[in-house]
């Protein structure tokens, strides 16, 4: 079952990756709105090389997540060498 209020975290192993990912779903789904994109810092890691960053997407409000949607969203963070977490 899919949570629509739910969240959806995509991985990404560096900014260009993340930054390139935001700006596709900005321009394929606009009704996703506005999408975050975040450096998240691996726990006790003190090399900024590892961090990770994070698109930040949250459900859209015409009718929340749909499957089809969602594997979008895994087929286009894959693509970056990335993957998706719900949060």
């Amino acid at each position: 079952m899919i949570e629509n209020n739910d969240r959806q975290l995509l991985v990404l192993p560096d900014r260009d990756a993340a930054e390139e990912v935001a700006e596709e779903l900005n321009a394929r789904w606009p009704a996703l709105g506005d999408v975050e994109v975040l450096r998240d810092a691996l726990a006790g890691e003190d090399d900024a090389e590892d961090a990770q960053w994070l698109v930040v997407v949250e459900a859209p409000e015409d009718g929340g997540w749909t499957a089809r949607l969602l594997a979008a969203l895994d087929q286009l963070v894959t693509e970056q060498d990335g993957w998706r977490e719900q949060d």
